[in-house]
C-alpha cells in the first residue's frame, strides 16, 4: 500500500489510527452538542464549562499515569482499554438528562483518549519501519482532524432532531468496540516484548511485520536502544547534561503556545462562537463550524507530505505570522458586532427549556404558563427588569424574544435589526483562516519538533511532560473561556 511499507503494517498502523478518528470526534463533538444541553438541561455558563472541561480534567488525569500503565501492560493492551472506556463513558451517557451523569461520562472519556493517544503514537512507531515512521506516525494526526470534521457534521445532521447529542454521542460506540476487538488480533509492540525479555516473540513479530525472514539486525538495534535509556533519569530533564535544559525549555514553550493560541477553545465552542456573531441557529452555526473540520482536514495533509521538503520551523513561522494576522481581523470584525457574546449561554431561559422538551408549550392553551413566558420577554417586562438589575437592561438592549408559532428568535436591538451579512461572513472567514494556520504551523509541527529533539533514552518521558501541560493549560482555558468572554467580550 506504501512503497517501502509491508501490507500488514499499514493496516495494523491504521486500525491503531482509528484513536486519533475517535479522539477528533469527542473534541469536536461537545462544540454542537452543548448548543442543545444548555438548552435542554438549562445550563449556565460555569456549567457549560465544566462539562466542556471534565474531559480535560481525565485527559490530565491519564497524561500524568498513562505512560506507567502503557509500560506495564503493553501497548496495544492499552489501546483495547482505551476504546473499551471510551464505549462505557459513551453508553453512561445516553438513558440520562443529569448534569452529574455527564460529568462522569466526560472524564471516562477524556481518560480514554488521551490514554489512547499516547499508546498509539508509541505503538505506532514501534512497529513501524524507521524509514517510514514519520510518515506512519503522521497517520494519528491526520485522523484526528478528520475525526473533527466528522464531529462537526454529526452536529450539524442532528442539530434539529430532538435529543440530537445522545445519538451525537452514541456514533462512536460501535468504532470504538471495532477497534478494540481488532486490536487483540494485531501482534504486541516489539519494543515491549523485548523490554519484557521475550526476544523470541519479539523475533517473530518483527518478521511478520517486516514480511521477512531474518529480522535478527532490528532486533538488536532494538535491544541497543534500550540500554541508552538507563543513562538518564527524569531528573535530566532540568539539567545542562547534553543541553537537555534547553531542550526542555523549547518542548515547553511550544505547548504554552499552543494552547494559549486559544485554538482548543475553536473546537470546544465553534458553534457557540458562531452563533454569537449572526449564526442565529443551531443549524446555522453547526453548519458554519463545518467549515472548521474541513479546513483543518484540507490544511493538514499538505503540512504533512511537504514538511521534509520545507521543514517544520518554517510552517511554524509562517503558521504563527498568518494566525497573528486572522486573530486581529476577527477582533476588529466582532467589534463591529454589536452582539453581547454573554447572551449566548445566558438566553437560554424557560421558554427555551419548555420548547426543547419533547411536549413542548404548542398545546397549552392561554392564561397558562405559555402566557407567563410571552409577559416575561415583552418590552414592559424587560423595561420592568431593567429598572431593577443594570445587567438586565444591558440585555434587554440587545436581545428581544418574541414568540410566533412556539418557535423563539432572538433578534439584535441594532439600528439594522440583523447583524450585516458582511461582517458575518468576514467574522467566518477570519476564523476559518485561522484554524487552516494552525493546522499547518503549530498544531502539527510543535509535536513533530518535540519528537526530533530530544534523545530517545529520554523521548517518553520529555513528551509525557509536555502532555501533561498540554491538557493542563487547555484546562483552565477552556473551563474560563466563557466566564472571560462575559467580562471582556470576544
Amino acid at each position: 500500500l506504501i512503497s517501502g511499507c509491508g501490507t500488514f503494517t499499514f493496516l495494523s498502523s491504521a486500525v491503531a489510527a482509528v484513536s486519533g478518528l475517535l479522539m477528533g470526534y469527542e473534541l469536536g463533538l461537545i462544540s454542537g452538542a452543548l448548543l442543545q444541553m444548555s438548552s435542554i438541561l438549562a445550563l449556565s455558563c460555569k456549567e457549560q464549562e465544566i462539562i466542556v472541561s471534565s474531559l480535560l480534567f481525565g485527559a490530565l488525569f491519564a497524561s500524568l499515569t498513562g505512560g506507567f500503565l502503557i509500560d506495564r501492560f503493553g501497548r496495544r493492551l492499552a489501546i483495547i482499554i482505551a476504546s473499551s472506556l471510551l464505549v462505557l463513558g459513551s453508553l453512561i451517557l445516553l438513558p440520562y438528562e443529569s448534569y452529574g451523569i455527564l460529568i462522569v461520562g466526560r472524564i471516562a472519556i477524556g481518560i480514554s483518549i488521551s490514554l489512547s493517544s499516547i499508546a498509539t503514537c508509541v505503538y505506532i512507531a514501534e512497529i513501524a519501519p524507521q524509514h517510514r515512521r514519520g510518515l506512519l506516525v503522521s497517520l494519528n494526526e491526520l485522523m484526528i482532524v478528520i475525526g473533527i470534521l466528522f464531529a462537526y457534521i454529526s452536529n450539524y445532521a442532528f442539530a434539529s432532531i430532538s435529543h440530537g447529542w445522545k445519538y451525537m454521542f452514541g456514533l462512536v460506540i460501535p468504532l470504538g468496540a471495532l477497534q478494540a476487538i481488532a486490536m487483540y488480533f494485531l501482534p504486541p509492540s516489539p519494543r515491549f516484548l523485548v523490554m519484557k525479555n521475550n526476544d523470541e516473540a519479539a523475533r517473530k513479530v518483527l518478521e511478520r511485520l517486516r514480511e521477512t525472514s531474518d529480522a535478527t539486525k532490528e532486533l538488536t538495534v532494538i535491544k541497543s536502544s534500550l540500554k541508552d535509556e538507563h543513562q538518564y533519569s527524569f531528573l535530566d530533564l532540568f539539567r545542562s547534561k547534553n543541553n537537555m535544559r534547553a531542550r526542555m525549555l523549547v518542548g515547553l514553550t511550544l505547548v504554552f503556545f499552543v494552547q494559549t493560541t486559544g485554538q482548543p477553545n475553536i473546537l470546544f465552542y465553534a458553534s457557540t462562537v458562531l452563533k454569537s456573531v449572526g449564526f442565529q441557529s443551531n443549524e446555522a452555526a453547526s453548519l458554519a463550524s463545518t467549515g472548521v473540520g474541513i479546513v483543518k482536514v484540507v490544511s493538514t495533509v499538505p503540512a504533512t507530505v511537504f514538511v521534509d521538503q520545507v521543514g517544520s520551523k518554517t510552517f511554524l513561522c509562517i503558521g504563527s505570522s498568518v494566525m497573528a494576522v486572522s486573530l486581529v481581523t476577527m477582533g476588529l470584525v466582532n467589534r463591529n458586532i454589536h452582539v453581547n457574546f454573554t447572551n449566548v449561554c445566558r438566553s437560554q431561559s424557560l421558554e427555551d427549556f419548555f420548547l426543547q422538551r419533547p411536549g413542548n408549550l404548542s398545546g397549552v392553551t392561554n392564561g397558562s404558563l405559555k402566557d407567563l413566558f410571552t409577559s416575561m420577554a415583552s418590552p414592559e417586562r424587560l423595561s420592568f427588569d431593567a429598572q431593577r438589575s443594570p445587567d438586565v437592561a444591558r440585555t434587554g438592549e440587545l436581545n428581544r424574544t418574541t414568540l410566533a408559532g412556539g418557535k423563539s428568535t432572538t433578534r439584535s436591538h441594532m439600528e439594522s435589526g440583523e447583524v450585516p451579512i458582511v461582517l458575518k461572513w468576514l467574522s467566518l472567514a477570519s476564523l476559518l483562516v485561522y484554524v487552516a494556520a494552525f493546522s499547518i504551523g503549530l498544531g502539527p509541527m510543535s509535536w513533530l519538533v518535540l519528537s526530533e529533539i530530544f534523545p530517545g533514552g529520554i523521548r517518553g518521558r520529555a513528551m509525557a511532560l509536555t502532555s501533561s501541560m498540554n491538557w493542563g493549560i487547555n484546562l483552565l482555558i477552556s473551563l474560563t473561556f466563557l466566564t472571560v468572554t462575559g467580562k471582556i467580550s470576544l
